[in-house]
């Protein structure tokens, strides 16, 4: 077993900058800054490049790994309950785009969520595949989607025994996650894998006050975002793989095309890093985070605000991550963007906001002052809130809560790259007619619409509330949603 105190990659590339060699290949900075520009430039940019090497005879090469990268990839297997990690560079997005790439060839079926990140859509398109979009089951007391049903699921997988894998997206943005492992023994049952995009539970299983990991509930495929809530640096992720289900020479081979041929050893180190944190800390990498999250909740119930998963505020059948803390104005006078804008201008930056919540995530860089200077934010927040003049209660997000019947299985998507013609007409008026354009709300980067998608008059009704709103919108041609791209009825 090799010595899980090690972090091979991270150590073989110091070993190299030691060498002091004269560098005669690329990256073309060579390892130091190429300029001074009076701005500080070296102080921050030049201390970056010392690990910025290329594929060298002792730093390994990530898509025929036979040193310190192979050895750091099985360490993370062994970290994290895998029979086989591959290291990403370009997030969850590659691990996404390459499980569905590797999986399914043109014009097979999958059954997935509706409620996927968008990545999962961008993969289904390259591939040409034809998805069955479930409904997501919603938690009523927040308003908010979490994965299907297992009885949904089990349905389409008996409608569609040909499908060649389920998708499912746990926990949330939020945090929430279902009973996965009821799902996985649904789905088993039929011989089908599970992949999962877990990107924000990394650290799933490595503390008693987390959820269980995908992984641990049996899942096949596992994508996580290293770099969310562990210590990895920005892109950093990881794929994992264990049983016979999935056809994992393909899937490397996916991978193969999907990542670059010049991979960042900067990011693939702190992959490697952020594993041993948790090989040789364990739950006690959380502890300041959770420190910081205590002083945080400390007294919140003598103000408007609440958090999803504390009180009355958790539902039955919902694990919930104590390092999402999800806000919301129990009174109704702030809706979540409101609450994100008030907390900025006192310093505290949240990670996302909709209509009704704000969300504030920690992480195993967090202390327990972010958590106090969170907690005199939200009390001073309060304190200045008009409670005597309340707006009209939020309505909960639900993210897609409102698009389509909560317990039928829907018609196959043929997914493509084609692009049709298409013409911008008022939102209002668009009931009915084809999506010929993206509208993702990000964060959470979850399509609301997408292309060769029917627009229904409750899609409409929520796009009218994030245009309300002042939400973000990636994708749409007009990010003011005044109007919609639809395409040109012949």
């Amino acid at each position: 077993m090799a010595d899980k105190s090690r972090a091979p990659l991270y150590e073989a590339l110091v070993a190299h900058d030691r060498l002091r060699a004269t560098a005669f290949h690329v990256p073309g900075h060579k390892q130091r800054s190429a300029w001074h520009d009076g701005e500080g430039t070296t102080a921050y940019y030049g201390n970056l490049l010392a690990l910025d090497v290329t594929e060298l005879a002792d730093t390994d090469d990530l898509h025929h790994p036979e040193g310190p990268l192979l050895e750091a990839q099985e360490l993370a297997a062994d970290c994290f309950g895998a029979e086989e990690t591959r290291f990403l560079i370009g997030g969850s997005t590659s691990g996404n785009l390459a499980m569905i790439l590797g999986i399914c060839r043109p014009g097979e079926l999958v059954i997935a969520q509706r409620n996927v990140h968008k990545s999962i859509i961008h993969g289904l398109m390259m591939g040409g595949v034809r998805a069955v979009l479930l409904p997501p089951d919603i938690d009523r007391p927040s308003g908010l989607a979490v994965a299907p049903s297992p009885q949904l699921i089990q349905e389409a997988l008996k409608r569609y025994p040909q499908a060649k894998a389920v998708i499912v997206s746990s926990p949330n943005y939020y945090g929430m996650s279902p009973d996965l492992k009821s799902i996985v023994d649904t789905v088993h049952v039929y011989g089908v894998p599970v992949l999962v995009d877990e990107a924000h539970g990394a650290h799933f299983g490595f503390h008693p006050r987390f959820p269980g990991s995908a992984l641990q509930a049996g899942a096949d495929l596992v994508v996580q975002s290293t770099h969310k809530m562990l210590s990895a640096m920005t892109m950093g992720a990881m794929l994992h793989m264990q049983g016979e289900r999935l056809p994992r020479p393909a899937i490397r081979h996916a991978l193969a095309m999907i990542q670059s041929s010049s991979p960042s050893f900067p990011i693939m180190a702190s992959l490697d890093l952020a594993r041993r944190q948790l090989h040789m800390q364990g739950e006690l990498a959380f502890q300041s985070a959770l420190e910081g999250l205590a002083e945080a909740t400390v007294g919140l119930e003598l103000t408007p605000f609440r958090a999803l998963g504390y009180g009355n505020c958790a539902s039955d059948g919902i694990d919930y991550d104590p390092l999402k803390l999800s806000l919301f104005d129990e009174s109704g006078a702030m809706s979540g963007f409101a609450l994100r804008d008030a907390l900025a201008e006192r310093g505290c930056v949240a990670e996302m906001a909709d209509a009704r919540y704000s969300v504030m995530a920690f992480g195993t860089g967090s202390v327990a002052e972010d958590g106090k200077r969170l907690r005199e934010a939200l009390a001073d927040i309060s304190l200045r809130l008009k409670l005597s003049e309340k707006s009209e209660r939020p309505q909960p997000n639900g993210e897609i809560a409102m698009l389509g019947t909560q317990d039928s299985v829907p018609e196959p998507v043929q997914f493509g790259r084609e692009q049709h013609e298409s013409t911008p007409i008022p939102l209002e008026e668009c009931a009915g007619r084809v999506s010929a354009e993206w509208v993702i709300p990000y964060p959470p980067g979850i399509p609301i619409l997408f292309p060769g998608e029917t627009i229904t008059e409750s899609t409409v009704e929520q796009l009218q509330r994030w245009r309300h709103k002042g939400a973000q919108i990636q994708g749409a041609k007009d990010s003011q949603l005044r109007t919609i791209q639809v395409r040109t009825e012949e």
